[in-house]
């Protein structure tokens, strides 16, 4: 039999509990056992007696020399060992305090599945908080909202819009009461009742005479505020489910009547146009229409009617409003276009575009967005033409206007004011910022990005426009926060490699981009638009990220800030870039329309209003989809979450 090896399991005692520290004696003694000395040292009496007398000599001078490093009263001992969780023991002279320490508590061990439970319910706990939190700042929007129509229905009720600093109300969009119609739906989502019956009694017994009798309107904004307003509240209302309001309310057949009164005088539009191209101006009270004085029409204008027309068609079974409408869509299908991309101009008595002038801004931005949201209205009709023209269009936008600014390379949509062999402009309306949200409902046509990505619904260019997405919603949110006040601009410009004059700021040094945007004085004005937080919105409900949450509450807070009225409503201002801005005397019916309502559905439950149950117009008036994802509950349910 071999013999053992130097390094035989036998000469070692293990200690299991690793990281458990050893005692003095216990390394003394295991050290003189196991040392080459012992088989000597054990053989003799003399030589037991000398190892024990080191032993006690050593335990000595350390006991004395512990004690002279830590001379403590018994009560300071006891003190300090409570509070490190130890019970001391300690003789009458203290000297053997901290030498024996009672070993650590250990959690007690749990199972696989008591983990899980206790992981899952602090996961709820979080969420629950999270949950409480953002259901806070939604009802602060909610108080907005209603201290802005307090001030519209105290100074302005029954005119276009309120002028908050001089109390009064002005007629701009042809004296339908648009405030009234625009903001309507938005009290339905949030259960703003007194609202709803004030505004559901002024419908009812004024608007049927002032479609009768008012005089020059505009049809694009007329159809995407006022029709549109009517619809989405007569869905919201219960009407299609049959819904009757309360015996005091207004029924939900008032709003389908007033919308197809309306649209039956916006109808001649159409017809006394010749060409496919509508007249930009009808006058109600004789039902004729006419061009703009230019004689063109804007090609967002009269390619962002569809939606409307569409949906009242479906609800009146009368197919002369799509018919009309859609003769638009079907002609600009057959003009020619740059990589998909349009001018900004049309002539209704040619059906020919008119200029060079591309962009995503004023004129030209709502064209795109109704490409991909009539089609996604309609899905399982023949408008697969739409899909394709949208596709190209994106493709378009990525190759001929998207740019980077210097020196950090915040990515925009620039323009090009003469064609595609002019120059290119770095000029960025606010308008633009809608895109970020159409491209995301583009990629995933409305469900979450999560949900689209496990069920391999995403080519590589929806991806690629979900980033781009992503990018531009940042752009857009630093034209806020590159300013003094926190509110972006109306058009803002972006630096470009070459060249060396970065122009006048935003006011906020402090920002990282303060050199990469540009804000001229004649653009410095903020009218509480919406296409941010537009975006915001499309971007949480379809990534889920917090971010666009955190962001919309910052810009929320802004406008609480420097445009909040206290007699009632608020303001647009003239001066982003200095604090406190100069007041300018306009409240903007878009404002409790669009801009409160997409930020009160930002902080909210993501299933009210589903985007692939339900596509938002121009105006923020949500119309349902035609044989959605879901089997479409009607709103009641949703409303009751809310409450």
């Amino acid at each position: 039999m071999s013999k053992s090896l130097p390094y035989s399991m036998k000469d070692v005692h293990y200690d299991n509990a690793k990281f458990r520290q050893r005692s003095f004696f216990k390394v003394i003694t295991q050290n003189m056992l196991t040392s080459n000395r012992k088989r000597e040292c054990v053989k003799c009496t003399t030589g037991k007696f000398l190892t024990l007398l080191m032993i006690c000599g050593l335990a000595y001078l350390m006991l004395t020399r512990m004690s002279s490093i830590h001379p403590s009263t018994d009560s300071t001992a006891k003190n300090a060992g409570d509070q490190h969780g130890e019970k001391l023991i300690v003789d009458g002279s203290g000297r053997l305090g901290r030498l024996w320490r009672k070993p650590p508590r250990l959690p007690p061990l749990l199972t696989p599945d008591e983990i899980t439970s206790r992981n899952r319910t602090i996961h709820k706990s979080g969420n629950l908080n999270v949950e409480l939190d953002w259901k806070a700042r939604q009802q602060r929007v909610k108080e907005a909202f209603i201290h802005a129509w307090l001030g519209y229905k105290n100074y302005a009720m029954g005119y276009d819009e309120l002028m908050p600093l001089s109390h009064r109300g002005v007629d701009g969009l042809g004296g339908l009461g648009a405030t009234i119609i625009d903001a309507l739906d938005t009290a339905m989502i949030m259960g703003a009742d007194e609202v709803i019956n004030e505004a559901g009694s002024w419908i009812e017994k004024i608007l049927p005479e002032r479609i009768d009798g008012k005089g020059q309107v505009n049809l694009f904004e007329t159809t995407i505020r006022i029709m549109g307003g009517l619809l989405s509240a007569y869905h919201l209302s219960g009407g299609e489910q049959g819904s009757n309001a309360s015996q005091n309310g207004t029924k939900p057949v008032v709003y389908l009547e007033n919308a197809r009164k309306l649209a039956d005088h916006l109808l001649v539009a159409f017809t006394s146009s010749p060409s496919a191209i509508p007249f930009s101006d009808v006058v109600l009270h004789d039902r004729s229409a006419h061009p703009a004085p230019d004689g063109l029409s804007s090609t967002s204008e009269v390619s962002t009617l569809q939606l409307e027309f569409n949906y009242l068609s479906s609800l009146t079974g009368d197919p002369k409003y799509s018919l009309e409408s859609m003769k638009v869509l079907e002609h600009l299908k057959t003009l020619p276009k740059v990589e998909g991309l349009v001018p900004i101009y049309i002539s209704p008595h040619s059906g020919e575009f008119s200029g060079e002038n591309i962009r995503l801004g004023s004129r030209g931005d709502s064209y795109y967005e109704y490409l991909i949201k009539v089609w996604l209205q309609n899905q399982g009709s023949n408008l697969t033409y739409l899909h394709n023209m949208y596709e190209e269009s994106i493709k378009g936008v990525k190759h001929l206007l998207v740019r980077k600014s210097v020196p950090n390379g915040l990515v925009f949509v620039g323009e090009l004011p003469y064609g595609p062999q002019g120059s290119f402009s770095p000029k960025m309306d606010h308008l633009v910022c809608f895109l970020p949200g159409t491209l995301a409902l583009g990629a995933t046509k409305g469900i979450t990005k999560e949900k689209a990505m496990r069920e391999n619904l995403l080519s590589f260019e929806d991806l690629e426009n979900l980033k781009l997405a992503e990018d531009l919603a940042m752009t857009c949110v630093e034209m806020y926060s590159v300013t003094s006040t926190g509110l972006a601009p109306e058009i803002a410009y972006f630096n470009m490699e070459g060249e060396s004059d970065s122009g006048p700021g935003g006011g906020n040094k402090d920002s990282k981009y303060a050199k990469d945007i540009i804000i001229k004085p004649a653009d410095r004005h903020n009218l509480l638009r919406p296409e941010t937080v537009e975006s915001l919105f499309f971007l949480f409900r379809i990534t889920e990220d917090p971010k666009y949450r955190e962001w919309g509450w910052e810009i929320f807070e802004a406008f609480e800030k420097y445009t909040k009225v206290d007699s009632g409503g608020y303001s647009s201002l003239d001066d982003v870039t200095t604090v406190p801005p100069q007041r300018r005397d306009k409240m903007e019916t878009f404002f409790l329309g669009e801009t409160l309502k997409y930020l009160y559905l930002l902080f909210g439950d993501t299933n009210v209003l589903a985007l692939d149950e339900y596509v938002f117009n121009s105006e923020a008036h949500p119309f349902p989809i035609r044989g959605g994802s879901r089997k479409h509950r009607g709103f009641q349910q949703d409303k009751s979450i809310l409450s």
